[in-house]
């Protein structure tokens, strides 16, 4: 009997080490191959940024022609646009991101470390209110199939989705900032600040996760697992969670990587009306002012959260249900 019990724990080791390598194989092939999306993103960034009309030293008063010469010599912007993006990849795989043109002296990553915890600040609240109040909303929805509870969640779920976030911005500024004088209009940093960016931001992705929730919570209600447990006599709390839920978290976990993505790569609509002072302002007053090194590396920074956070969904997969196999 003890050597039964030591083969089966053997075996379960075996599988869990197993499982684990093909995990980390996966996720190793992932990486790699966000080296040639990144190129095709900087590439493509580089493109557009050079045809869009004007340049960076535009927005400043008429510098003499000497000293934008030297300028343009400084930032090899008077080589050929194949030299200039050779030039970029280049500092690009030595950890360069080159030095910004409208905040002289510093480097695009200490620019853009200036505004990322900021933003990261603001898309992580945003998820949270997303998750909290998205998922059990779209739940109860579920669960009173057709009651004024159920149409009073899908009308907040179409609302919200329906709703631009900067429209929602704008009306909660003109309410809680003018009308009512309860909220500061912007600023970030006290908690009075971060309500309504966090819940213009969080809007979409809420009513996003409760119409996927409520759908696929009324798609596994039916099956024959389900209506086992509730002939169990298990409880209610332990059948919706146990058996419910869990079955029910594929497809909110599909959407659930675009949707993280989108708080983070969609923040710069918000910091900008709420001046907040995040990568996404800087995104905007990069683009209008041409700092090509700023802009850039701002794009590669959104590539790399938009191919991690579907990368991290893909994993959750299987931790949410191991009969999925990486082979």
């Amino acid at each position: 009997m003890r050597c039964e019990a030591q083969a089966s724990g053997s075996h379960l080791a075996s599988r869990s080490e197993q499982s684990a390598r093909l995990m980390l194989g996966y996720v190793i092939r992932r990486l790699l191959g966000l080296v040639p999306v990144l190129f095709f993103v900087a590439l493509i960034t580089f493109v557009l940024m050079h045809l869009a009309p004007g340049g960076p030293w535009d927005a400043e008063r008429r510098l003499p022609p000497q000293v934008e010469a030297n300028l343009n010599a400084k930032y090899h912007l008077d080589e050929p646009l194949p030299v200039q993006f050779a030039y970029y990849l280049g500092g690009l795989l030595r950890g360069d991101l080159g030095l910004s043109f409208t905040n002289p002296g510093y480097s695009v990553q200490a620019v853009i470390g200036r505004g990322l915890g900021v933003t990261l600040q603001l898309g992580v609240l945003a998820a949270a209110v997303a998750v909290l109040v998205g998922v059990p909303l779209g739940v109860l929805a579920a669960l009173r199939k057709n009651s004024p509870l159920d149409y009073g969640a899908m009308f907040v779920a179409i609302f919200g989705y329906t709703t631009p976030a900067f429209v929602l911005g704008i009306f909660l500024i003109v309410l809680f900032a003018v009308q009512w004088r309860v909220l500061p209009p912007g600023g970030w940093g006290r908690p009075a600040q971060m309500v309504m960016p966090v819940i213009a931001l969080a809007a979409a992705p809420t009513a996003i996760l409760a119409r996927y929730t409520r759908a696929s919570m009324l798609d596994v209600t039916g099956q024959d697992y389900v209506r086992t447990a509730q002939s169990k006599g298990l409880a209610d709390r332990t059948v919706i969670m146990r058996h419910m839920l869990r079955n029910a978290l594929m497809p909110i976990i599909t959407v659930l990587g675009p949707v993280m993505a989108a708080l983070v790569t969609g923040s710069f609509v918000i910091e900008r009306m709420f001046r907040i002072p995040g990568i996404g302002r800087l995104y905007i007053d990069a683009i209008f002012a041409r700092d090509y090194p700023l802009i850039m590396g701002t794009t590669l920074l959104y590539a790399v959260a938009v191919a991690l956070f579907n990368l991290l969904a893909d994993v959750m997969y299987v931790v949410v249900d191991p009969r999925i196999s990486y082979t």
